[in-house]
């Protein structure tokens, strides 16, 4: 059984564990397909490697209060082969809309707590979270 395809300007959204706070990912990201062969409503396909917009590849700030000094991180992602199709465009898996997925938020510089005694670093380095894509596609579907 196939599923929606995500095509440019369908959205990544992130569900962020409290307390931990990534701004940049607060609210849904659109996305930006590189699948030019195949188009939804005259817009490029999202193609496996596409699931991460070129904005929230570089490293971003993150808040876990009690650590409110702002650290910094990069995420990742990790689709399930219900994200993917079978079929391919340029080599390439379509990203479907498929199950909300895992990503994980992976602290280079971590966030600090103010103390009298000095800052205090964030423990947690690796900060999981749950992702899925919002299409406007209810037509086209791929599997």
């Amino acid at each position: 059984m196939g599923d929606f395809i995500i095509k440019t300007n369908d959205q990544i959204q992130f569900t962020v564990p409290p307390p931990t706070l990534i701004p940049m990912i607060a609210a849904p990201v659109p996305m930006i397909g590189t699948g030019t062969q195949v188009t939804v409503a005259n817009v490029p396909i999202c193609l496996q490697g596409d699931e991460l917009p070129p904005p929230l590849r570089a490293p971003m700030p993150y808040t876990a209060p009690p650590f409110v000094t702002p650290g910094m991180g990069t995420l990742t992602v990790m689709l399930l082969p219900t994200n993917l199709s079978k079929q391919t465009q340029n080599g390439k898996p379509i990203i479907l809309k498929g199950a909300t997925f895992n990503a994980t938020f992976n602290v280079s510089a971590p966030a600090m707590q103010p103390t009298p005694a000095g800052p205090v670093p964030d423990p947690v380095m690796t900060k999981p979270l749950t992702v899925q894509f919002i299409t406007t596609n209810t037509n086209v579907q791929a599997s």
